[in-house]
């Protein structure tokens, strides 16, 4: 697999962007759907990575600097076609080693309650996140679940 920083102008990028937030807009109320648009994952603020098999498109991540040392994983997805082959694990653990690469030393993230959203949870505490309370500027919503993790 290789993992790149990704400038967001390509056509596979876009598609799977637009399946994530549709996904997100089927499982979960309107304004509690917090992914990203192209524009503020183009922000300065934030790193974005796609992950290639093949030639193929197989899943992306960002991290979106929140305060010093402090960021969001945002925009995780694995494309339909590369389900439960390890990509999401290999691209956070890429991420997580990148963020500290940049002197990050805390990452959050808001991920859904609904069932759809369940090996989504069970990633993130696999790889340490705990539960903790809205950050940034998020509020409780109870189609959010709040996480965070240490990594320095």
């Amino acid at each position: 697999m290789e993992i790149r920083i990704d400038d967001l102008k390509g056509e596979e990028v876009a598609l799977l962007l637009q399946e994530h937030h549709q996904d997100m807009l089927d499982h979960t109320p309107a304004e509690s759907v917090h992914a990203l648009d192209l524009t503020g994952l183009q922000a300065p603020d934030v790193t974005f990575w796609s992950a290639w098999i093949a030639g193929e498109l197989a899943g992306c991540g960002a991290i979106k600097v929140i305060e010093a040392g402090h960021a969001e994983l945002k925009s995780m997805r694995t494309s339909s076609t590369h389900l439960r082959q390890g990509v999401a694990q290999r691209l956070l653990t890429h991420i997580l080693a990148e963020a500290k690469n940049q002197g990050i030393t805390k990452v959050s993230l808001e991920t859904g309650t609904p069932d759809s959203f369940i090996r989504a949870q069970k990633l993130y505490r696999d790889f340490g996140f705990n539960e903790c309370a809205p950050f940034a500027n998020y509020r409780e919503d109870p189609y959010s679940l709040y996480m965070t993790k240490q990594i320095a």
